[in-house]
């Protein structure tokens, strides 16, 4: 199957089977989402959303989290990873948002990396969550799950992947196909041991038509290997019912 084609059956389906699918983050708002997404690196959503209110309750603005320390931060994310990491990148953050730019999240994805903690995932995820921008956040989900299905070919990196998936994505599914691909990998094509035989799209998945062709080759072989061991035993069992049947022979004359 040619790679457009495959494209093609991927918008397809999820436009028809989940329009409308939304991150799993709760927030309410752009600065809500932007610390829930910094916190998500490395942790489920799961995880965060159980976090995050009352982080949001003691910090629900830039200018109160800017005037935070570290450690005050730290009290409320202590159960997610890397929390000394996180609890200082949550306030230079805020600082820059207050300092820099006014106290409002920026919608451009260069200045939104500017931020400490925000690499080029979570700018992606702001820009086409909270601006409807056309971008693709690339995690590892994403990352995956596009590998897994053939959307990418030989893509060793989040930035290689993402290009690949903007060349070949219709511009405007590019911000909705990101929490396709999150959700597929989060639930069907899992990272040790993805569900295939329920897979809805397993029939255009690039996976699981070399895994199942792999797996019905040695099936096939395990079988030739059987019946090539069956029938050199039957071979031997034939010489000795001949060598018994000659020697009673020999005995009776």
């Amino acid at each position: 199957m040619l790679k457009p084609e495959r494209y093609r059956h991927f918008v397809d389906y999820f436009s028809k089977h989940q329009p409308n699918p939304v991150t799993e983050l709760h927030y309410s708002s752009p600065f809500q989402l932007l610390i829930a997404v910094i916190l998500s690196a490395q942790c489920t959503d799961k995880r965060i959303n159980q976090v995050t209110p009352p982080l949001f309750e003691q910090f629900p603005t830039p200018d109160a989290l800017a005037a935070a320390l570290p450690e005050e931060v730290f009290n409320y994310i202590r159960s997610v990873s890397y929390p000394n990491n996180k609890a200082k990148h949550l306030v230079g953050m805020a600082k820059m948002l207050v300092e820099v730019f006014k106290s409002e999240v920026p919608s451009d994805i260069n200045d939104l990396q500017k931020l400490p903690g925000v690499g080029r995932k979570t700018a992606n995820v702001i820009a086409s969550v909270v601006f409807d921008l056309p971008a693709i956040a690339v995690d590892t989900h994403v990352f995956r799950v596009a590998n897994r299905i053939g959307l990418t070919t030989n893509a060793r990196t989040p930035l290689a992947v993402e290009k690949q998936l903007t060349e070949y994505l219709p511009k405007e599914t590019l911000g909705i196909a990101h929490h396709w691909l999150i959700l597929h990998g989060r639930y069907i094509c899992v990272a040790r041991s993805p569900k295939c035989e329920i897979c809805p799209i397993n029939w255009f998945c690039k996976y699981y038509e070399r895994s199942h062709t792999e797996a019905a080759l040695l099936k096939a072989e395990s079988l030739k290997t059987k019946k090539a061991r069956d029938l050199k035993k039957k071979k031997q069992l034939n010489i000795i019912s001949r060598e018994l049947k000659k020697r009673s022979v020999d005995k009776d004359i």
